[in-house]
């Protein structure tokens, strides 16, 4: 891959020239199978708990998608310092992409998280350290989407927003910790280094929703990224042309 460089920021000369290609629908494909199976278990044949019945089967995706939200967020946290050293726009929009979906990975983790808490806690929401920190999370992560949608030059938006990125992996660990560090009502980690609290079906179902929603956050980056590289060449292309149209009108005058 070549590289050219556009002021003083980094861009590939060869990139995606659609959102869609071979793999990413074959990887489509895979992910809807992944999802139909963690359905079968989930819904089916996984058996309820025994203190918290059928609520409980909302972990199979709520604790997947948590976690998948932490790898969107250490994602943009990488792309954002590569950006900051290399002035490198492929991993400037690695950052960005990874962020849209860490939001909305985010926000479905909260709003799971709403559902399982109401049979389980009696409200849908308490204002308890995980819970909190969560929800900060996803402050952040909108605040770097705000930053990086503002209209001003490509360079000027990309590095502030890079430097918040940089903030979403204390925050995360935060997070994490959370239930470690201080007294919640959100219960401790499922599975951990030392084992799991779940075995038989429910570990399986458990493990099947990791499959699915990974698959799920892979096709959405890989497509988010490269819609964004298409628009900023889009962009950019306009930027060209306007450029020589005002050059060409100074010679004529």
């Amino acid at each position: 891959m070549t590289t050219e460089t556009v002021g003083s920021v980094e861009a590939s000369a060869s990139g995606p020239t659609s959102t869609g290609s071979r793999a990413t629908m074959i990887l489509g494909i895979v992910t809807l199978v992944a999802l139909g199976v963690l359905v079968l278990f989930g819904l089916i044949l996984s058996p309820a708990d025994e203190s918290q019945g059928d609520s409980v089967r909302i972990m199979y995706v709520h604790v997947p998608s948590a976690t998948l939200s932490y790898v969107g967020c250490f994602l943009t946290a990488i792309g954002s310092a590569v950006y900051l050293w290399r002035k490198s726009q492929w991993w400037e929009l690695v950052a960005y992409a990874g962020a849209e979906v860490a939001a909305l990975f985010t926000a479905f983790t909260l709003i799971t998280g709403m559902l399982w808490g109401r049979p389980t806690w009696g409200v849908y929401w308490v204002w308890d350290a995980r819970l909190t920190s969560e929800a900060l999370l996803m402050l952040l992560l909108l605040g770097y989407l705000a930053v990086r949608r503002l209209a001003a030059d490509y360079e000027v938006r990309a590095k502030r927003a890079a430097i918040i990125g940089l903030l979403l992996v204390p925050n995360v660990i935060i997070v994490r910790q959370s239930v470690q560090w201080w007294r919640t009502l959100h219960q401790t980690p499922t599975i951990s280094l030392s084992g799991a609290e779940i075995q038989g079906l429910m570990l399986f179902s458990l493990f099947t929703g990791f499959v699915a929603i990974t698959l799920v956050f892979i096709w959405m980056v890989i497509h988010r990224f490269r819609v964004a590289w298409l628009e900023e060449q889009l962009e950019a292309e306009g930027l060209d042309t306007a450029i020589a149209e005002r050059r060409a009108e100074g010679v004529i005058s």
